[in-house]
């Protein structure tokens, strides 16, 4: 049995886009944001990949969620942003950098 492809262009995108990791097609976003932890109080800053949107309020949800998986509670998510500002944020964020 021979299958014919209709078009040869879609099925070659097709089969390349299957060939890509996941997220390999969309941009990468990233969040920085404050969380505190209560008894005894502790602060901390933190920088995190995004996987479900690259807006403030899709990476509040996101954030919250990932974080409060350790007992942390999210105080805010400072700013959305991609990998070209990514750099400097590394020695601020400390162990916090991409952890969660």
């Amino acid at each position: 049995m021979k299958i014919r492809i209709r078009y040869p262009i879609c099925a070659a995108l097709c089969a390349a886009a299957l060939a890509l990791p996941n997220g390999a097609l969309a941009a990468e976003c990233y969040a920085d944001y404050k969380a505190k932890k209560d008894g005894p109080l502790r602060l901390h800053y933190g920088v995190v990949a995004l996987q479900q949107g690259c807006d403030k309020a899709s990476a509040q949800q996101e954030v919250a969620a990932r974080i409060g998986r350790d007992g942390w509670t999210l105080l805010n998510v400072l700013s959305v942003f991609d990998t070209s500002e990514l750099s400097g944020k590394k020695d601020s964020a400390g162990q916090f950098y991409l952890r969660y």
